[in-house]
């Protein structure tokens, strides 16, 4: 499996793997949130594409694309060669810098940094067929409402990851009851029942409860009844692109 990044022009934004922590996240006293594995593993299923400037992107809530400008530090000639309004309507267009290539079948996944919230701007999805497109794609942007919004240097404007899109359309999602399943329907019982004892007891106060905080099932990767699962990951781990010449 192999992914090619190539750079359009001598320098374009940098690529990193997606990182699992956020501002947010860490804000709570007990930082509770990276409790939820799914959020933090989410968060780390990809690699993010950085801004090479600061940019401050204003909106008046007109249609046509003088109603949006720019600012940054850098100059207009950098923000020229980074984002436009391409679309209008309060789109905003960033451009990656790259053409990728992917196995036949492979494409890339694309939006903004996952569990990462932006007040005023909210990015637009795309699925790209990176296995044939001989272009680059663009990250897009919607204003949510006239005002300013800002990204600064580093912060990630592109999200991606793989997947194997064509494969979906043979997958048939079948609908049953869970009564239809009395393995499952156990299991399941047996968490619901363990849930609301632990939730009763912590409510009560009681010191096991307490010291506990939190039911760890999904963390440990084990069923209610302790049993191990055989595929269970805590942490992503992706690789940092390196230079084609240095794998050789």
């Amino acid at each position: 499996m192999q992914l090619d990044c190539y750079r359009i022009y001598d320098t374009a934004p940098k690529i990193i793997p997606g990182r699992s922590r956020r501002e947010w996240m860490d804000a709570f006293v007990d930082r509770h949130p990276y409790r939820c594995l799914p959020l933090t593993m989410a968060n780390s299923t990809g690699w993010e594409i950085l801004c090479p400037i600061d940019l401050e992107i204003e909106w008046n809530g007109g249609e046509m694309e003088d109603a949006i400008t720019f600012r940054s530090s850098a100059g207009p000639q950098a923000i020229a060669s980074f984002a436009a309004s391409h679309f209008r309507r309060g789109i905003v267009t960033m451009h990656t810098g790259h053409l990728f290539r992917t196995p036949p079948g492979w494409g890339l996944w694309c939006n903004g940094a996952p569990n990462w919230p932006k007040d005023g701007i909210m990015p637009l999805s795309g699925l790209v067929e990176t296995d044939w497109l001989p272009f680059p794609f663009t990250m897009n942007w919607q204003m949510t409402r006239p005002g300013v919004v800002r990204f600064e240097k580093d912060e990630p404007f592109c999200f991606f990851t793989l997947m194997e899109h064509e494969k979906l359309e043979e997958i048939t999602p079948q609908l049953s009851q869970l009564d239809d399943n009395e393995e499952l329907k156990a299991e399941f019982k047996a968490w619901s029942e363990s849930r609301a004892d632990f939730n009763k007891r912590l409510e009560e106060g009681e010191e096991g409860a307490l010291r506990d905080k939190w039911q760890r099932h999904y963390m440990r990767g084990t069923k209610t009844s302790g049993q191990k699962v055989e595929s269970h990951k805590t942490k992503r781990q992706l690789q940092a692109p390196v230079e084609a010449k240095d794998k050789a």
